[in-house]
């Protein structure tokens, strides 16, 4: 899609047309499976198609959107110039915001509009032809914005912004600040601007008593310490694991491929009850500590170290992607042009290496710092009387104070300390290069980390990995025993209630009481996944190699969703897609929608790390051959993002198999997900079922994710490999 074309202005034109005489333009209970014939298209009255709803239905303000996609068809017809520009903007973005006005304003039921219009109940959500036509306007006035000049021209580039920044404003500025728009209410529901600060001012939130002497301090510094902790240790050691597997030849690469991704894959409440049947009142340490030493048992696991402790091993994982595919992008031949000039080991990793991954680093420590502060599930199993803001806000929301107001006002709160910690990641990068990947080639070495580099990362690691070896091996164990604490009898039955499979006359039928679960999450999770890996590399892309005003906002809206926690962005959905236009509550869209935005700064912050490291050269050189800016990436820069591509993946995948918080209020009988299935047997106490759940969900998730990484391959970039040591 270049300057001097206009075949992508007449396709999309067309589609949308196509669109509006085709499909359904309002939403249907069961889909398209739930039309009886073509003929529901024209007679139906709710599932008609937009054309024969004007035409037939007495409508006649949804053919407005027709008349500006006609209206942008004949602008097809004029050489590309500012004025064709000028007319698509019009057409595109005035069409879509009349789309989007008649949405929500002839919607629900009852109401003096819909009265006027001769409209008992309002009008229904919109269906797939809204979708589409309304898709199409924006890509159309995005090609206006092209044809004016902007984003040099390229409609690709424009409506990839466009695009992406409308899904932004959909699906994570607008559910959010629906919801946190309960900030600025007061409890008669009146806007009180006041009510907001008062409620801020809370000393259980700033409280600094336990300075001195007292026994608590406020939850904003107890959220803010923790977070500081979380993303500078996750930091840490995830990098520490990368250079390991990456620039080492020890025995521990072997078991650090195994068990590093392993708490990523699993269940977070599988992690905490690990935990707790470990250093709990009743755990192994404590029990040791009183036999051997006579200290009788205590909860001093429970509290702010039991809850770092958990996000530590939680989410370093997390950091060891994202660095994995950041220390694997270093140029070895400036490592080598350091050593033939005589510079020790030591002196090229510190002076060469270390200032080439600091984008990693940044990325790892904001990803994590976000991750903390949004967390739930850690602190609420293993916090004890420790108070962070995710806390709070779920008792304020579903405890029985039930106060939206002030539930808003800490998430704003969450959402400010996002925004420091961003606006500091990027003070630190700043806009320095670090391009290690160019079009030159490069077959160099990479460097052995320095000795006593390799000896502090391996003493680090070992009781790492051996730590978590612990944890699964609890976990496992407790599905294949009777009952864990009373009956060790090994037994099998747990796996057979949860996953029975019975053969008959008429074959065989899953009679398995997880299986519905279990299909649901994973077909589910197979369609969030490799959309959060499309759409997150694609604004990474967009944030590294384009430039246009709002920017900087542009990228914040991209993280805004992990600075929320997860029960927040739940609610949001519902109180925002409850009712028309966007009726998705109760359906798998829904759900999918949550995934991919709840995951999507992941893909994001791995995709920027890698572009930081690949020259602009690649691209450009690509265009001169006039390819297309699609072709160009999806030939010449995809193949150097594999590792990002493989940590989106695996990520969005594995996150969305385990994921609670976020969709705990977004699943219905028929949606139901493998964690509210888990969660649901462990509050009827049986523990043997969620256990051996648990087991299979681990087991299921490390072979997608050893395929994942199988299909996506490893990046080749030339480069020699060293020669094994006898």
């Amino acid at each position: 899609m270049t300057m001097h074309s206009n075949a992508a202005i007449r396709l999309c034109s067309l589609l949308g047309l196509l669109a509006f005489a085709l499909l359904p333009w309002h939403t249907l209970p069961d889909g398209l499976a739930g039309l009886r014939g073509l003929a529901e298209l024209v007679g139906g009255h709710d599932s008609a198609s937009g054309l024969w709803q004007t035409l037939l239905h007495h409508r006649p303000w949804l053919g407005g959107a027709a008349l500006a996609l006609a209206g942008a068809l004949l602008c097809a017809t004029r050489q590309p110039s500012r004025s064709q520009g000028w007319g698509l903007m019009a057409a595109g973005f005035g069409g879509a915001l009349l789309v989007l006005t008649q949405g929500f304003t002839i919607a629900g039921a009852g109401g003096a509009l819909p009265a006027a219009l001769g409209l008992a109940q309002g009008q229904p959500g919109f269906g797939l032809g809204a979708t589409a036509v309304l898709a199409a306007l924006l890509m159309l006035g995005a090609f206006g914005i092209a044809r004016t000049g902007a984003f040099r021209g390229d409609l690709f580039v424009a409506a990839a912004v466009t695009l992406s920044g409308a899904l932004l404003l959909l699906f994570v500025a607008y559910p959010v600040f629906t919801a946190l728009g309960g900030a600025f209410l007061d409890d008669a529901g009146r806007l009180d601007f006041g009510a907001a600060f008062a409620r801020l001012g809370n000393e259980r939130i700033w409280s600094l008593s336990c300075l001195a002497g007292g026994t608590r301090c406020g939850v904003a510094w107890n959220t803010l310490a923790l977070a500081l902790l979380t993303g500078a240790g996750t930091t840490v050691l995830g990098t520490l694991l990368a250079l390991i597997e990456d620039r080492s030849d020890s025995r521990l690469r072997g078991v650090l491929r195994v068990l590093a991704p392993l708490p990523i894959i699993t269940p977070p409440f599988v992690v905490g009850l690990g935990l707790i049947l470990l250093f709990g009142r009743a755990g192994l340490v404590n029990q040791a500590l009183e036999a051997w030493l006579g200290i009788p048992p205590g909860r001093w696991f429970y509290g702010a170290f039991g809850v770092w402790l958990a996000q530590l091993f939680a989410f370093t994982p997390i950091a060891f992607m994202i660095m994995r595919g950041v220390v694997q992008g270093v140029s070895p031949s400036l490592e080598e042009a350091s050593q033939t000039l005589r510079a020790s080991a030591n002196r090229t990793f510190w002076h060469i290496t270390f200032p080439l991954i600091l984008p990693g680093l940044a990325n790892a420590f904001l990803v994590g710092f976000i991750e903390s502060i949004a967390d739930f599930g850690n602190p609420i199993v293993v916090g004890g009387q420790f108070s962070v803001l995710s806390t709070e806000i779920f008792f304020a929301i579903v405890g029985a104070q039930f106060d939206q107001g002030r539930a808003a006002t800490l998430a704003w709160l969450l959402t400010l300390f996002a925004l420091a910690v961003f606006a500091l990641q990027r003070g630190v990068v700043g806009k320095r290069s670090y391009t290690t990947v160019s079009g030159k080639g490069d077959a160099g070495v990479p460097m052995r980390l320095p000795a006593g580099l390799r000896r502090a990362a391996i003493a680090v690691a070992l009781p790492w990995l051996a730590f978590t070896a612990v944890v699964y091996a609890f976990a496992f164990s407790g599905g294949f025993v009777q009952t864990w604490g009373r009956d060790y009898t090994p037994t099998l039955a747990h796996f057979h209630t949860a996953f029975g499979i019975s053969f008959g006359p008429e074959g065989f039928s899953f009679t398995g009481a997880g299986w519905a679960s279990l299909w649901n999450t994973v077909k589910l999770a197979a369609l969030a996944a490799p959309l959060t890996s499309a759409v997150g590399l694609l604004i990474a892309w967009l944030l590294a190699r384009t430039q246009f005003r709002g920017q900087g906002l542009f990228e914040f809206g991209a993280l805004m969703a992990f600075a929320i926690p997860g029960t927040v962005l739940g609610v949001s959905y519902i109180l925002a897609f409850n009712v028309p236009p966007f009726e998705l509550t109760g359906t798998g869209l829904i759900i999918v929608l949550c995934f991919l935005f709840r995951n999507l700064p992941v893909g994001v912050r791995a995709g920027a790390a890698a572009f930081k490291q690949l020259d602009k050269s690649l691209d450009e050189a690509s265009l001169m051959l006039r390819a297309s800016t699609a072709r160009t990436l999806w030939h010449v820069v995809l193949p150097l993002l594999k590792p990002a591509v493989t940590a989106s993946l695996v990520y969005g995948f594995v996150r969305s198999m385990t994921t609670v918080s976020a969709v705990i209020f977004l699943v219905t009988a028929e949606t139901e997900l493998a964690t509210t299935f888990i969660i649901g047997r462990v509050g009827q106490g049986d523990y043997g079922v969620a256990l051996a759940y648990s087991t299979a969900l681990i087991v299921l998730m490390a072979l997608a994710t050893a395929a994942i990484q199988w299909i996506v391959g490893d990046r080749q970039i030339g480069r020699r490999q060293v020669a094994a040591r006898h």
